[in-house]
């Protein structure tokens, strides 16, 4: 069995994101299973260095992982040539200039998103990774959840007839830390410190629309801050400068409409935390993170409008679970994984940088939406 031992920096990685899904649901994991399998007679293995500003919180992660190495020098990690990916999960400002770095060193790119403050600088990092002739790529993780990839399945199967429209509700309430510990950091309701929800949901919802539905051509958004002020990590009172709840509508190409609504202010009364209704002119799909429900043109009940009696249809009734029909992984490990592939063997890998820049630019357009209160279209990019 031929083994490619493949030296990861992983810079970032004692952020919550960081640690649980890409340290310990996908590289731990994958070193677990035996690497990553490319063919019967060869494997990928990542061989990964923990990247941090805090030696005691590394120190904590290589015990948790099994991983042995860790350094709180990046330099010092890129002036290995062993390790040739280089992999960002710090807070959105640092990581531009970290990227940077990595390209200078010859390093292959992965990176979270949203991959850079502002369209104009994330197309610098992308146009840099080309120049230097580095492979890169951005994580989209929800491609890979298995209530999307049932959308997905339904769709192909021509399910909905043609589609008309997607509606997103995303979130939950995020304790303001007074009485209860908020289970968010606090960076995410400071504008100063690249926080709001719709610099980091719409980068979501563009790869999501976008690969699933139909390319975006305009955007029209309203941002709101409804908690002025929250509790720190340190028990301080700050104020809440960064918008924590997004309405945001899309046109999609092909006629659909798309409705995100994303906020950390709502309570949950739904089967998850993210659920997509589609529906279409045969069929009608509701999916979760995990799950998918389906009602077919047959089976839409009839109701009429009459205030003043009880309804009297249970319209949770005419819906049917899609069964489990395939197996699914952890959906940051399934892109590592396929990732790791591009980069050894070469094998396809369509979510580069680019796709990171179309996520913040979405982003950006849903900002200027809300500042001068209009639709505003998509340019090609």
């Amino acid at each position: 069995m031929k083994e490619h031992k493949i030296g990861i920096i992983m810079n970032g990685v004692t952020g919550r994101m960081g640690t649980n899904q890409h340290l310990m649901r996908s590289i731990a994991e994958i070193i677990k299973q035996g690497g990553v399998k490319i063919n019967a007679g060869e494997t990928i293995m990542p061989d990964p260095i923990l990247v941090g500003r805090d030696q005691n919180k590394l120190q904590k992660l290589c015990a948790m992982s099994g991983v042995s190495k860790m350094t709180t020098n990046l330099d010092e990690a890129l002036a290995d040539p062993y390790n040739i990916i280089y992999f960002d999960a710090q807070t959105t400002g640092r990581r531009a200039e970290a990227v940077r770095k990595a390209v200078a060193a010859g390093k292959h790119i992965y990176c979270e998103k949203p991959i850079a403050v502002d369209t104009n600088e994330a197309l610098e990092l992308y146009r840099l990774c080309n120049d230097a002739g580095v492979k890169n790529g951005v994580v989209q993780d929800k491609l890979w959840l298995p209530g999307i990839l049932k959308l997905k399945r339904l769709i192909q199967q021509g399910f909905f007839g043609k589609i008309l429209s997607v509606r997103g509700e995303f979130g939950y309430w995020v304790f303001e830390g007074d009485s209860i510990p908020a289970q968010r950091p606090s960076w995410n309701y400071r504008k100063e410190d690249d926080g709001g929800i719709i610099v980091d949901m719409l980068c979501h919802w563009r790869y999501l629309l976008d690969n699933v539905f139909g390319k975006v051509k305009s955007v029209s958004c309203l941002g709101a801050t409804h908690i002025p002020e929250r509790i720190d990590e340190q028990g301080q009172r700050y104020k809440a400068t960064a918008d924590d709840a997004a309405y945001a509508t899309f046109e999609l190409e092909g006629d659909i409409i798309a409705h995100f609504n994303s906020s950390w202010t709502v309570r949950v009364r739904r089967d998850d935390l993210l659920t997509l209704q589609v529906d279409g002119t045969k069929g009608s799909a509701v999916a979760g993170l995990r799950e998918c429900y389906i009602q077919h043109y047959g089976n839409t009940p009839k109701p009429v409008w009459n205030p003043d009696i009880p309804q009297s249809i249970n319209f949770y009734d005419g819906w049917a679970k899609v069964p489990e029909q395939e197996t699914y992984e952890n959906a940051f490990k399934v892109q590592w994984e396929l990732f790791l592939k591009h980069v050894v063997n070469n094998d396809p890998f369509p979510w580069d940088l680019l796709a990171g820049v179309k996520g913040v630019q979405l982003a950006e357009k849903g900002l200027e939406s809300w500042s001068k209160r209009c639709w505003v279209d998509i340019p090609e990019i």
